[in-house]
């Protein structure tokens, strides 16, 4: 096979790692966040989401629902542009950093989020373990 662009997705030569087509290092800061981090991640953001909705609605209620919801979101559009990831990216070691370098700005953790809280496009991955929220928004969520 010559070695120039592939022109299909089938003639793609297998990733060695996560973010290798990517230009990012296999392991160590700078390397793609494993599904470990981004469980653990997920988990610390959506538990304090939940326990501030709490100050404003009953846990069984639905307001607490959908509260719980919006403040996970906002805490994502907040936090990512100003410290870099949310509080559960950053516990986790984690940040969020725009494919193209530079500040993430405000539009991208926008349009992630969006995604995010719709679950299916977080869900589904590419071989750089991206996931479609961040392929959108032309984010990758690497280790600090």
């Amino acid at each position: 096979m010559p070695d120039t662009d592939p022109r299909t997705f089938g003639e793609l030569e297998p990733s060695r790692w996560p973010g290798e087509r990517l230009g990012l290092p296999d392991t160590g800061p700078g390397s793609v966040g494993r599904v470990g981090r981004r469980l653990a991640a997920i988990a610390i953001d959506w538990a304090a989401a939940l326990l501030i909705a709490l100050l404003f609605a009953p846990y069984s209620s639905q307001l607490h629902s959908w509260l719980t919801l919006a403040i996970f979101a906002l805490m994502q559009i907040v936090f990512i542009p100003t410290i870099g990831g949310s509080v559960g990216h950053r516990l986790a070691g984690m940040r969020v950093v725009p494919l193209a370098g530079g500040w993430v700005g405000l539009w991208r953790p926008v349009v992630r989020t969006l995604l995010l809280v719709i679950v299916i496009p977080a869900l589904v991955w590419d071989s750089d373990q991206r996931g479609f929220h961040d392929k959108v928004a032309g984010t990758v969520l690497i280790r600090s």
